[in-house]
Formats: structure tokens, C-alpha cells, sequence
């Protein structure tokens, strides 16, 4: 574990510099380094600790977001009536290309035993009702044709799915379900995340500072100037680099308006805070293994469907149900402060935010319904998913913060997803947003990759380097004619990343009545 010390080795001049050690920025320095052996890389982390905010443990759901579960990706049916696949498709190669790259990464002995940070998991989707039971029979008939999703697996049976999900199942009233389950991963990002570090930090010519905090970013002549202030000693330090990426999660607002960039003027945050009901019954915790997904409640904006899951930290199994969400105004969950929202405010992006308070106002009162729940109120919302949920078996656990990105030309609207900023010469980019960030890191970095730094790319060598990481990163997987292709590299990287082949469940369960 690299740990913060009063003396932190900060590079005088690199190549890269990256702002935050969580999973995307840990991706992007580990996916550099090996594209170009002799690239400077310098990384800076505020907390004594690495990956401690948004990627770290119970801060998210650890899904290996692949569009299986989750019916946020495939929308209502079409002006034709079927399901449109499209945002399942791309989220699911997306995810493959992580797939790939941290097995690559494990094949060399780069990351350790994978064990540690991923787990084959089924992930179900679990629906209730007629109108919801025909849709998800409709959605898995369109997917199940698609090679990505030919081992899905559909049921109505409230026996099977009793098998699949128990505590969904019992003390349910009798009416119509229908359930999907197929193969999926649950993942230690902040684990990951670190093993990334570590590797970075073992290289030559890279520096990984934790208890360093990145106050600002000032231009230079084909350059940025990074002042660093070591939290210990309190001394101010400066560092040049030619690339700098700003991984800093709700962090990252502040440091790109410290840029003076034109593009950034407008750009503002809008801080929402995250909520898990946590399970450590060890009773309990044995008949759930799975992810099961539900239907986003009407009530409810896009923050995410409720779900029960089962996690793998500290070696053991533990449930988690969400999400719910809080009101905050601080941008980070360990070194925020309540003044980060108003600090915040710029007369570039006063404007937008005062437009997104007035359009966006059932998502201001949800968050203050959501903010002044009792313990009560949130079982009683879970056992609308687990009927038999008991309060003394649940915990309230503090997720990670999430500050969404509010931009002029979304005229006030909150877009809940993950994008990359980029300066217009391409030398200062920043993740903004953060889901589904963490299953989609490599796929980013990718794409930072392709934007900023294509010179890595441009050459034989290079192409054959990233190959070697991502073996698919030049081909569209979605295609029928790369399906060979597909069963010939999701089949390597589940071997590399020793996971099993198909979703396994505990012996069948009594009879659902």
C-alpha cells in the first residue's frame, strides 16, 4: 500500500500528469506506460490513501456494467414495436474491452491473482406485472438473437425464479414476474484501481503522491504548470507537464475552472450524494448470489433501478440494496467541503446552474424526500424488492458522491451518465460524470487516448501494443460476422481473469406458492 509521506517524489517536468488515482485515472497512467515504456508519468492523489472516493468499495454497486440487468438500456419498444438494442450493445463491448485489458494486465502477473478484484456473478433482471412480464420477454427474445447475449436466459416460472433470486421470491404476493439472468461480474474497482497504482508507481520514470493536492493548473509556452500543495508539510510544489488528465471525480469541476479555459466557463456541477442498505447476516448473505435488477420506479428519476446484489469485499460475501440518494453540497466524500457547490458558482456558469434549479425541480424535491427518510422508510421501499426484509439486518452505508456536469447547451437539463472534456488543443482532458465509469474506464482511456494523444496510435508499433492489451480495440465486436471473434476473446479474457463460463446459482430452492 503507498501510503502519504512528508516528502512526497514529485517529478520536476513529465510527459503526463493525472489528477486522482481512482480507477480512471489508475486505467489511463497503466494503459500509457504501455504504449510508450519511456513516458514520465506523474500521479497525484489528496488522500493518505489511493482510490479512497468514488471507486473504493461500498462508494459503488462493484457492477460489471454490460447491459445484461439493467433496463435502463434498453428504452421502451419503438414506433415498430421492438426493443431497440443499440445502448446495450455498445455498453456490453465497452465492457469487454475492460474485460480485455485487465486480462491481459493479469496474464503477466501485472495485477496480482484477478480473484481478488472480479468474480463471475449472475447478474438477473427481475420484473412483476403484466405489462413489465411481456416487455422482458420481448427484450430477451432481441437480445438473446445478438451473439453478446446468447446465453440469457428467460423464465416466468416463479419457481425458477425463486431458484435464481430466493429472497426476491419469498413472502412475495402471487401474481405475474418474469426474470432474465445471464453471465456477469461483480468487481472491486478500488482494489483494481490500486493494483494499477502499484504497477505505475513500480516503473521507471513515474511517481504515484498520495497527501498531495493539485490546487490549480496554469498554462505555459506548449505546457501546463501544476501547483501541488503536500497536505503533511503544507509546502507548495510546482511540476510541468505537457498532458494532464483530471480524473479528480467531483474535484475535477474546480481544477478545470482554475484552467482559464474558455470552454470550461460554462461548465458546472450539480453534487449527489449516495446511499446503500448493507447486509452482513451471514444467513442471510448465503441464499443471495446474484445481482438482481428491477424496473426504475416511475416516482423516481434516472438515478438508478433498485437493485439487490451480492458483494465481495474483505473476503467475504455481504448484500447491498439501492440506491437511495442524499442531498450534499460537497463535490467529495473524503476531502469535500460543504462550500464546494457554492464555491463553485462563476458568472460563466451561473446561468446554466440557475436553469437546472428551475427545470430540474422534481429532482431537487426527490433528493430532500430522499434526504429526510428514516430507517423505516428505506426497508419498507426494500421490501417492495425483498418482501421479508427485516430492519435489524440492515446497516445505512454513506456510497460515493457524484457530481453530474452541467453544461450551457443542456438548457438545464441533468444528463446522468459519464463524458470526457477535452481542451480544444488537446492537452488538459477530464472525466465528468461517473456512471458507468468504472466498467467503461478502459474504453475511455481508449478514447483519451484517440482524442489527445493519437501519435501513440499512429504507428505500427503502437497499434500492435494496444492490440496486445485490447486485442478488439480496432474492431466493431457488435457485428455478425465478428461473432467468432467475440467467443474466440471473451473466452481468453475469462480464462485470464479465471471466471467461469456461465452463471451458476445454489441447488434449487422450495417451491414458490
Amino acid at each position: 500500500m503507498i501510503t502519504v509521506d512528508n516528502k512526497p517524489t514529485i517529478l520536476e517536468s513529465v510527459d503526463v500528469a493525472l489528477v486522482g488515482t481512482g480507477i480512471m485515472s489508475s486505467t489511463l497512467a497503466a494503459m500509457l506506460k504501455r504504449l510508450d515504456p519511456w513516458l514520465r508519468i506523474q500521479m497525484f492523489e489528496v488522500t493518505p490513501e489511493l482510490a479512497r472516493e468514488a471507486s473504493d468499495g461500498w462508494n459503488n454497486a462493484g457492477t460489471g456494467h454490460a447491459g445484461i440487468c439493467e433496463l435502463s438500456y434498453t428504452p421502451a419498444r419503438d414506433s415498430e414495436g421492438r426493443v431497440p438494442l443499440g445502448r446495450a450493445l455498445v455498453i456490453f463491448e465497452q465492457f469487454e474491452h475492460s474485460r480485455q485489458f485487465w486480462g491481459s494486465l493479469a496474464a503477466d502477473g501485472s495485477l496480482g491473482n484477478p480473484s481478488d478484484f472480479i468474480h463471475a456473478v449472475p447478474h438477473v433482471c427481475f420484473v412483476e406485472g403484466t405489462e413489465n412480464t411481456d416487455f422482458l420477454r420481448d427484450r430477451h427474445s432481441a437480445m438473446a438473437a445478438h451473439h453478446f447475449f446468447r446465453g440469457m436466459t428467460f423464465t416466468d416460472d416463479p419457481s425458477e425464479i425463486h431458484r435464481w433470486a430466493p429472497l426476491v421470491m419469498e413472502g412475495r404476493t402471487p401474481g405475474p414476474v418474469a426474470a432474465t439472468t445471464g453471465y456477469g461480474t461483480d468487481v472491486n474497482y478500488g482494489l483494481l484501481a490500486r493494483r494499477f497504482c502499484g504497477w505505475v508507481a513500480r516503473q521507471e520514470n513515474c511517481s504515484v503522491a498520495t497527501g498531495c493536492k493539485v490546487t490549480e493548473l496554469r498554462r505555459g509556452s506548449g505546457e501546463w504548470h501544476l501547483g501541488v500543495r503536500c497536505i503533511a508539510s503544507g509546502e507548495v510544489r510546482r511540476q510541468k507537464a505537457k498532458f494532464v488528465f483530471v480524473g479528480a471525480g467531483g474535484g475535477s469541476l474546480a481544477l478545470l475552472q482554475s484552467t482559464g479555459l474558455p470552454e470550461v466557463s460554462g461548465l458546472g456541477g450539480f453534487p449527489i450524494g449516495g446511499q446503500w442498505l448493507v447486509c452482513d447476516e451471514p444467513s442471510i448473505c448465503q441464499k443471495h448470489a446474484a445481482k438482481v435488477y428491477g424496473a426504475t420506479p416511475p416516482s423516481s428519476p434516472s438515478l438508478g433501478a433498485p437493485h439487490l446484489d451480492v458483494r465481495r469485499l474483505s473476503g467475504r460475501s455481504q448484500l447491498l440494496f439501492g440506491p437511495f440518494a442524499s442531498w450534499t453540497t460537497r463535490f467529495l466524500r473524503h476531502s469535500g467541503r460543504l462550500t464546494d457547490l457554492p464555491f463553485s458558482v462563476r458568472p460563466g456558469n451561473i446561468g446554466a446552474l440557475l436553469r437546472t434549479a428551475i427545470r430540474s425541480r422534481s429532482l431537487v424535491q426527490y433528493l430532500i424526500q430522499q434526504a429526510i427518510q428514516s430507517m423505516d422508510d428505506r426497508i419498507q421501499v426494500m421490501r417492495g424488492f425483498y418482501p421479508n426484509a427485516r430492519a435489524e439486518h440492515w446497516r445505512l452505508v454513506e456510497a460515493g458522491i457524484r457530481v453530474q456536469a452541467i453544461k450551457r447547451s443542456d438548457r438545464g437539463a441533468v444528463y446522468f451518465g459519464t463524458e470526457v472534456f477535452s481542451a480544444a488543443n488537446r492537452s488538459v482532458a477530464a472525466l465528468l460524470g461517473a456512471s458507468p465509469g468504472a466498467s467503461v474506464s478502459v474504453n475511455i482511456a481508449l478514447e483519451v487516448v484517440r482524442t489527445c494523444l493519437p501519435h501513440l496510435l499512429e504507428t505500427a508499433q503502437g497499434q500492435d501494443r494496444m492490440r496486445r492489451m485490447i486485442p478488439t480495440f480496432d474492431q466493431d465486436l457488435k457485428q455478425p460476422h465478428n461473432s467468432a471473434l467475440f467467443e474466440k476473446t471473451t473466452r481468453e479474457a475469462a480464462e485470464q481473469l479465471q471466471l467461469s463460463s456461465s452463471p451458476a446459482f445454489s441447488e434449487p430452492q422450495p417451491v414458490y406458492s
